[in-house]
C-alpha cells in the first residue's frame, strides 16, 4: 500500500512556472514507477508525464516536451514534475500516481495502483 500527496499547487500567470511534488509513505518508494496525470473541468483525466522506478526512463506527453520535467529522488521518496512556459491550458488538478507494473508506456491510466488527492493549478492568461 502507497499513500501519495501532492503539494506546490497554486496560481500563476501564463508564462510562469510551478514545480509539484509528490510524497510517498508506506511502501518502497523505489519499487514503483511513477506518473503525473491531470486533469481539466469538464475533460478526461490525461497523462503528462511518467518516470521508472530507478529514474533512467522518462516520458512525457507531446504537449508537455520541453516544458515539463519529471524528476524522482528515491531516499526521500518523492517526485516532482517542473512545470515552465505555463498556458492557461494547462489549467487543471495534477495527480500522481504510482505503479508497480514496469513498462515504458507510462501513459495508461489502469496502470496505476495508487493515487494521490490531486493539486489545483491555475495559469492565468
Amino acid at each position: 500500500q502507497v499513500q501519495l500527496v501532492e503539494s506546490g499547487g497554486g496560481l500563476v500567470q501564463a508564462g510562469g512556472s510551478l514545480r509539484l511534488s509528490c510524497r510517498a509513505s508506506g511502501s518502497t518508494f523505489s519499487s514503483y514507477d511513477m506518473g503525473w496525470f491531470r486533469q481539466a473541468p469538464g475533460k478526461e483525466r490525461e497523462f503528462v508525464a511518467g518516470i521508472s522506478r530507478g529514474g533512467l526512463h522518462t516520458f512525457y506527453a507531446d504537449s508537455m516536451k520541453g516544458r515539463f520535467t519529471i524528476s524522482r529522488d528515491n531516499a526521500k521518496a518523492t517526485v516532482a514534475l517542473q512545470m515552465n512556459s505555463l498556458k492557461p491550458e494547462d489549467t487543471a488538478v495534477y495527480y500522481c500516481a504510482a505503479r508497480l507494473r514496469a513498462d515504458l508506456d507510462f501513459s495508461q491510466e489502469y496502470d496505476y495502483n495508487y493515487w494521490g488527492q490531486g493539486t489545483q493549478v491555475t495559469v492565468s492568461s
